[in-house]
């Protein structure tokens, strides 16, 4: 069976690209025959309201999309990303980093170049060579920190190419030094983005992942952290994300052109799904 998903957060009212990528997947799935589902990735407990959950629902099912049962909400499954985090630290991958951003911005300026990643300068590595008591003994002193993935020994543990394929752009081989020692966990949540959505991606069976092409280089490591979890490896389709009349990629914070703003004008679901095709 195939399975596919739209994974928002409800950090604000969805726009028309969370319509386009909705209506992506639900189709992609209603081809094959297919599951689809909706998963509400709320880790991030600062910026969650439940008015913009609430409206979530209220919005897709007034575009005419209907959704398997029950929905995912990442809130409620902190003890899987415990679980992944504990193999991952049982495999000697995961290391305590103390640094702030400002300490992080100014060992790379002070160094006059950091290589690029995906998001903006890769992470200096300051932290992944302190000593166990060094790093015990931060901790012990109620010092903030986040565990971050010491990806170069990943790959020399995983040993071999992980290939991944992309319905819309092909064939690939991970990267995931792209991203270097990404964040997986801080200290008062145990999940990044990128644990969190691997992690529900294979319990919630997915077989199909679609999201922006945004997020494409996300899969590097993705592929990455299925291969260490022993996790099943979907197939991936990114698609092409929508943007303003200027060319930016749409936000949340652009009250204009969310889907409720277009329900109170007048518009019709018809007419929406007409803007975004």
């Amino acid at each position: 069976m195939m399975r596919t998903r739209f994974a928002p957060s409800p950090t604000g009212l969805l726009h028309l690209g969370h319509a386009y990528a909705a209506g992506f997947a639900y189709r992609e799935a209603q081809a094959a025959g297919g599951e689809f589902l909706i998963r509400l990735e709320d880790i991030d407990g600062t910026r969650n309201r439940p008015e913009f959950e609430t409206a979530i629902f209220e919005d897709m099912a007034w575009l005419g999309l209907t959704w398997q049962q029950p929905v995912r909400k990442q809130s409620e499954h902190f003890d899987d990303y415990r679980a992944a985090l504990d193999q991952l630290q049982a495999l000697g991958l995961l290391y305590p980093c103390f640094c702030t951003r400002k300490e992080i911005q100014a060992e790379i300026s002070n160094a006059g170049h950091a290589p690029q990643g995906p998001d903006g300068p890769l992470y200096p590595g300051t932290c992944r060579h302190r000593s166990p008591a060094e790093q015990q003994g931060k901790i012990a002193s109620g010092q903030p920190y986040a565990l971050r993935l010491d990806v170069d020994k990943a790959r020399q543990l995983v040993g071999k190419d992980l290939p991944w394929h992309d319905r819309a752009h092909g064939d690939f081989i991970a990267q995931p030094q792209l991203f270097g020692d990404v964040v997986l966990a801080r200290k008062e949540t145990p999940g990044s983005y990128h644990l969190a959505v691997v992690i529900d991606d294979a319990l919630q069976h997915i077989t199909l992942v679609t999201r922006g092409e945004d997020l494409l280089p996300a899969t590097h490591l993705h592929r990455l952290l299925q291969e260490l979890l022993k996790l099943p490896v979907p197939e991936w389709k990114h698609h092409r994300v929508i943007t303003d009349d200027e060319g930016k990629r749409l936000a949340k914070r652009d009250d204009a052109r969310s889907i409720r703003s277009f329900r109170e004008s007048g518009w019709t679901a018809e007419r929406v799904w007409a803007a975004v095709v």
